[in-house]
């Protein structure tokens, strides 16, 4: 039985969550730093007193600098991009309730994902280190089996999006977006963006286990196997997919939630260079 390996997978998702674990705390914890405090301010007499300055540029600086960098939250969707470049549009900081997205709209943003520019470098990566391990090995080696196996991991990502962000969440009237938490220790955050993948909030506000990401995914690997060879199309294969997706996917959720912090860091940075 032929199974399909992993380990370059696993290797380059382990290698950017050590990045990431060296990266965030530094970055989270100057972002939730106490200001200094302040000297009290000294009554002015009566022969020298001036009226009150008013606090709107000070208010405007903090929101500024609370807000560098940041995307246009619209319509219930983001414009952010992970790093600038991976597309995170079902990300959303600093909301309270929010409408539910229609049906229409869920398929629409997943639609953009999938087919924004970033999707061919991701499907390029993937498809090489598939070829390095020499999965789907009926494909053979050269550019034609590197083709195919392009094709196999683009319909991989392309079938999970909407399977985990549109399909399942306007049957079970999940929401499939992201919000974040933005306050509280490294670790705290860490294990909340960990549960999104097993929790998540119902259109009507409430929380309960996140079928549209473990099933979604799940059906999604089931359908790959139409078209993936036909040495690979076994169970342990399509488990095999199916837990490089959630795997995948849980990693993603830990850049969602502290992306903005590094966004905001490198925001302020550039300022302050100007």
């Amino acid at each position: 039985m032929n199974t399909r390996p992993i380990r370059a997978n696993y290797f380059a998702i382990g290698a950017i969550v050590l990045a990431c674990a060296f990266i965030a705390p530094p970055a989270c914890a100057q972002q939730f730093t106490a200001p200094p405090s302040q000297p009290p301010a000294q009554p002015l007499s009566s022969a020298n007193q001036q009226p009150p300055q008013s606090n709107k540029p000070a208010v405007a600086k903090q929101n500024q600098d609370q807000t560098a960098g940041a995307p246009t939250q619209q319509n219930g969707t983001s414009n952010d991009r992970l790093f600038w470049t991976l597309p995170d549009f079902l990300t959303l900081e600093n909301v309270g309730k929010v409408p539910p997205l229609t049906t229409g709209q869920e398929f629409r943003v997943v639609t953009r994902e999938t087919l924004d520019w970033s999707t061919i470098p991701y499907v390029a990566f993937v498809a090489a280190l598939s070829q390095a391990d020499r999965n789907d090995k009926s494909y053979g080696q050269g550019w034609g089996a590197y083709g195919k196996r392009s094709a196999s991991a683009f319909g991989d990502t392309a079938i999970e999006n909407y399977m985990v962000g549109a399909v399942f969440p306007s049957m079970l009237g999940e929401d499939p977006r992201y919000y974040q938490m933005g306050k509280g220790g490294f670790w705290r955050r860490t294990k909340y963006s960990v549960s999104r993948i097993v929790i998540t909030r119902t259109n009507a506000g409430n929380n309960r286990f996140n079928y549209s990401e473990i099933v979604g995914a799940a059906v999604a690997a089931g359908v790959g196997n139409i078209y993936h060879a036909q040495s690979d199309r076994t169970f342990s294969n399509t488990m095999s997919i199916w837990g490089q997706q959630v795997a995948w996917d849980t990693f993603t959720v830990e850049m969602r939630e502290f992306w903005p912090d590094l966004r905001r860091a490198v925001g302020k940075r550039r300022d302050k260079n100007q």
